[in-house]
């Protein structure tokens, strides 16, 4: 009789052996969910053959395990050019390339000449083809051959700028041996007229060691230039290198989107972290563009920081250095200054509560900090864009500081005149103040600054930069010059506040910006030249008084110095005088009918004898001791100390007077 299937001498049925490998093959499965490593996957043939199974099931786990392994090669690979399309893609977004290149680089070309007050930029570029450089963008150029200049490698002071990979500035270009002179240079230079010049490199790579062109800076007459401008034009240049490796790095990013498209039919989840990435690169080109554009269009703090919450979705303020608001609704963050100093120490944006902190320096100095509050995270794109948000708030910064400093220059040779010759021209200066947005006419006050010798040199530009921040917080729009030993601040009265409290903030500020005491002294407000040149000279009595007191480093007014007060004011200050120090009194008697101003003149004049007082008075002692006591609660408990008995009594004997 033949054998049936089920007979045990049949050779087992395909089909069996597959249901009896069933179980290894979905532990095969299972490491390859679980991204085991290779070498795991022959362990499970070997524990079928420890276990004795038949040939044909060994067969079906063999041909399981091959097909295993190239799979598992197959998504490693993919996860390695994911990887390495990553790195690219994070290139890309750290600085995402405008589409006009030129667009870019003569922004910051022209940047640099406005930020530097130089007479021309220009920048230069290395032609590997050509083996020489070409000037590829210049601004504030006159001659043809300058701009056409395609000097040799190492001719020139860009020459010597490549060469060492540091900056480089000439006072005289044209007695400067340090470099090499050739003949086509010297003429384009000679014909732009250019004596001062200061180059910085552009560099590029992980170490900043290759330098593909140079930037430049240059003046036509002699200059030296200080090190904070060669700081702020090595920025520009990181800035401008930036973006021409950007705009190579997209390229080749693009084309390997093109790449990594194509491998989407073989890792379907590979095409997800595509999208992710070709969608994070699209939304950083766009928002590079349109940051880009801000700057282009010279748009204000108010623009930027409206067109950063757009992107990032949530509420942006710009501080100064001090925490002032100067662009936005909210306010300052508590403890802004550690986040402040906590971002510049690590170079990025850093969170602080519910915001995230971005300072905005320039070379080594302080000008402010970018605050974004709302989102509780912010990934890697987002952030860096955040970032770049604060490099394009600096660069607006800049720009209005240079502006406001030279509109300042220009006010403050008005106000050096007025107080130099106030009654010669007086039609002339308030005709010079209207062209200038300075109605002499309306009051102002005036104050007079003095620093200690060794900051001197630092308390013009300090004054600039504190009237600077007044405007940016929308305050006075005020003019400072320097005259004599001292520098002179005119305020709008309306928006300077009490004299007193102006002067005492006036040195608490530019003490901090000059980096040492200043002592500020200031008279009564005042309009028209006469008066402004009157109320200057109670300033510089005020201050004399202050240094005198030794209250050097202080800021006050003529009228909060008390009866020294009375002395130094211009037309002696009597009624303000009086009324500081026997106001309470004064108010007193007007609305109760009572006699204490009375009392207290004859308590004084008696020598302080209650007795002699009473008859003086012809009132009882009790009504004596009564008044002196109501004197007491609305003077203060110190008025019979003897500075404070010698002001009243100077104050009684001036109101009989008046």
């Amino acid at each position: 009789m033949s054998g049936t299937m089920d007979d045990p001498g049949d050779p087992p049925a395909v089909g069996t052996a597959v249901d009896a490998a069933a179980p290894a093959l979905r532990q095969l499965l299972d490491l390859l969910a679980a991204g085991a490593a290779a070498e795991d996957f022959p362990e499970v043939l070997a524990e079928a053959r420890r276990l004795g199974a038949s040939p044909a099931v060994l067969a079906e786990l063999a041909e399981g395990t091959r097909q295993a392994l190239l799979v598992h090669r197959t998504l490693r690979q993919n996860q390695s050019l994911e990887a390495e399309l990553t790195a690219l893609f994070e290139t890309a977004t750290d600085l995402a390339a405008s589409r006009d290149l030129d667009a870019v680089l003569r922004a910051i070309v022209r940047r640099a000449r406005l930020l530097l007050d130089a007479d021309t930029a220009y920048l230069t570029l290395f032609d590997p083809v050509a083996g020489d450089t070409c000037m590829r963008v210049t601004d504030g150029s006159v001659s043809p051959l300058f701009q056409g200049l395609r000097p040799g490698l190492g001719d020139g002071l860009g020459g010597l700028v490549a060469q060492w990979a540091r900056p480089y500035a000439t006072g005289d270009y044209r007695t400067d041996e340090r470099f090499r002179h050739t003949d086509r240079v010297d003429a384009g230079v000679l014909e732009e007229g250019l004596v001062a010049i200061l180059g910085v490199p552009l560099l590029l790579g992980a170490d900043g060691g290759k330098v593909i062109g140079v930037l430049f800076a240059a003046d036509r007459a002699p200059r030296v230039f200080a090190p904070d401008q060669v700081a702020l034009l090595r920025s520009l240049a990181a800035h401008a290198a930036v973006a021409l490796d950007t705009a190579d790095a997209l390229a080749g990013t693009r084309t390997a989107l093109a790449e990594l498209s194509a491998a989407k039919a073989e890792l379907n989840t590979a095409s997800t972290v595509i999208q992710a990435h070709a969608a994070a690169v699209q939304r950083a080109e766009q928002a590079h563009d349109r940051l880009t554009d801000l700057v282009l269009r010279g748009a204000d703090l108010a623009e930027l920081t409206a067109e950063v919450a757009a992107l990032l979705g949530g509420e942006v303020a710009v501080h100064d250095a001090e925490g002032h608001p100067l662009s936005g609704r909210q306010g300052a963050p508590r403890r802004l200054a550690e986040a402040v100093e906590r971002s510049r120490a690590e170079g990025r944006a850093v969170r602080h509560g519910d915001s995230w902190v971005h300072a905005v320096p320039a070379g080594q100095e302080p000008l402010g900090s970018l605050v974004l509050r709302g989102p509780a995270a912010l990934d890697d794109p987002d952030r860096r864009l955040f970032e770049r948000a604060g490099v394009v708030t600096a660069l607006l910064l800049l720009l209005r500081r240079s502006v406001a400093e030279t509109e300042n220059r220009v006010r403050g040779e008005l106000l050096t005149d007025l107080l130099t010759a106030p009654e010669r021209d007086r039609a002339g200066l308030l005709a010079r103040g209207r062209r200038l947005g300075v109605d002499l006419t309306r009051g102002h006050l005036l104050l007079v600054a003095e620093a200690e010798p060794q900051g001197r040199a630092r308390l013009a530009g300090a004054a600039a930069r504190y009237l600077f921040g007044l405007r940016g917080r929308g305050g006075a729009r005020g003019v400072s010059a320097e005259h004599g030993e001292a520098v002179v601040l005119l305020l709008p009265q309306d928006a300077a506040g009490p004299p007193e409290q102006a002067a005492r903030e006036a040195a608490e500020r530019l003490a901090g910006l000059a980096g040492g005491p200043v002592t500020v002294g200031t008279g009564r407000p005042a309009a028209d030249p006469p008066a402004l040149a009157a109320a200057y000279a109670e300033g510089r009595r005020c201050v004399r008084a202050l240094r005198v007191l030794g209250r050097a480093g202080q800021g006050a007014s003529v009228e909060s110095l008390g009866f020294l007060g009375v002395l130094l004011g211009d037309g002696h200050q009597v009624t303000g005088f009086v009324t500081r120090a026997l106001g309470p009194l004064l108010a007193y008697d007007a609305r109760r009918g009572t006699e204490l101003v009375h009392t207290l003149r004859s308590y004084f004049a008696c020598g302080g004898s209650l007795t002699r007082a009473k008859d003086e008075l012809h009132v009882h002692v009790n009504t004596v001791v009564q008044r002196l006591e109501r004197v007491g609660q609305l003077l203060g408990a110190d008025w019979q100390e003897p500075e404070r008995a010698l002001e009243l009594q100077l104050a009684l004997r001036l109101h009989l007077l008046t």
